[in-house]
Parts: C-alpha cells; sequence; structure tokens
C-alpha cells in the first residue's frame, strides 16, 4: 500500500510518501509544500492544490491519511487551515484517493506509544522508524510521515476500519 500522509496548513503543507507492506515502511518522498506569507489566500491555496496534484501524480498513492484540525484560540488561523485543508482534500478526491483522518492523539498512540507524546519524540520515533539518517525539515513534514506511519499500521489491522473518515 502507498500511502501519502498530510499535515495541513497553509503557509506550510508537510508531506510524506510511504510504502508500507506487512507493517515495514520503505519512503519514497517527503518534502513540505510553502506558501508566501503576504500572498492572496486564492492564490496560496491555488499553488497548494498544484503542488498536491504533481505528489499525486509523481507517486501514485493509493490512500491520503490526513491529520485532523486541531482548533487552537486562533480562529482565523483555524479557518484559513481549514481553506487549505479543503483543497488538499479536494485534490486527492479528484485523484481517486482514498482518505482517511487522523487526530493528533491517534498519531502520537501508534508511532510513540503515548498519545500525549512531545513533538520531538514524535520526531524521534519517525526518524528510528523509517531508519532515516537525520530527522526530516520542518517539523511539519515530520508530522507528516508520522501520519503516513499511523495509517500503515491502522490501515492493515482489523481495527484499520475504525479510523476511517
Amino acid at each position: 500500500m502507498v500511502i501519502l500522509g498530510i499535515d495541513p496548513g497553509l503557509a506550510i503543507v508537510g508531506w510524506g510518501v510511504l510504502e508500507c507492506i506487512k507493517g515495514k515502511f520503505r519512503v519514497l518522498g517527503f518534502g513540505s509544500i510553502r506558501t508566501e506569507a503576504h500572498t492572496p489566500v486564492e492564490e496560496r491555496i491555488t499553488q497548494i492544490y498544484d503542488s498536491m496534484n504533481v505528489i499525486i501524480e509523481k507517486y501514485k498513492p493509493e490512500v491520503m491519511a490526513v491529520e485532523e484540525l486541531f482548533w487552537n484560540t486562533n480562529q482565523k488561523t483555524g479557518i484559513t487551515v481549514a481553506e487549505a485543508r479543503g483543497t488538499i482534500l479536494l485534490a486527492a478526491h479528484k485523484k481517486g484517493l482514498k482518505i482517511y483522518e487522523y487526530t493528533p492523539l491517534q498519531v502520537k498512540q501508534a508511532v510513540v506509544g503515548y498519545g500525549r507524546a512531545e513533538k520531538n519524540q514524535v520526531i524521534t520515533m519517525v526518524t528510528s522508524i523509517l531508519k532515516l539518517a537525520k530527522p526530516p525539515k520542518p517539523d511539519d513534514t515530520a508530522d507528516a510521515l508520522a501520519i503516513a506511519i499511523c495509517h500503515g499500521h491502522a490501515g492493515e489491522s482489523p481495527l484499520g476500519k475504525y479510523y476511517t473518515m
């Protein structure tokens, strides 16, 4: 199974593509989509949409695992991230990908074994599980890989159906 993991955002979208066979992972690619802060939102989401299409065409994932939005106290930021996330979901849906959503707690539980793990613990475990030479940067990319790992574990498990959108 080829999994596209996404950590949605407007300024930075983390992405990672993993092949998962019987719980073993192979990294196919990872990185981030960045948009400029003072660019109109409609241009930024267009950049995200176009970049998502390039990634999907290049890696041909079967599924996309995306982090559910976590609402913080800044509603304006939450709304713009939701707009970017909607763009990401649209790109995946139009390419025929099955979409799965995971909460930050589920991702941390799957990767670290503790749902309240700190960010550095997640990064350390992603680096170890994927046998990377160095931690992926930026943190959004590490988060996207963690989301893909989470789906790899859940998607091959009979419990996977309980994690689907």
